[in-house]
């Protein structure tokens, strides 16, 4: 896993809601996601579009960032989407 790079995203879904995830290959995740094989979540609230995406070189930094950013506030997430927050870890 030396010298990947790690992608925290963020999608909205049709209704509206949110989901946070982490991958290495946000195409084919994205992908995963619309046939309903990316998550639980997706599948029964079905995927939009990503909204957000962040890059990492280190898989720990990308595991944090994405717990960090599950555990925020809709409104939270909404002002790291329009650019109003950029915090990082």
């Amino acid at each position: 896993m030396e010298n990947w790079k790690w992608y925290v995203y963020i999608i909205e879904c049709k209704d509206g809601s949110y989901y946070t995830g982490m991958t290495w290959s946000p195409d084919q995740r994205w992908q995963q996601h619309l046939d309903g094989l990316g998550s639980v979540y997706t599948r029964d609230h079905s995927p939009k579009q990503v909204v957000y995406l962040e890059v990492y070189e280190d898989l720990e930094m990308a595991r944090l960032r994405e717990k960090q950013i599950k555990g925020w506030t809709r409104k939270k997430k909404e002002k790291l989407i329009s650019g109003e927050w950029s915090h990082p870890i």
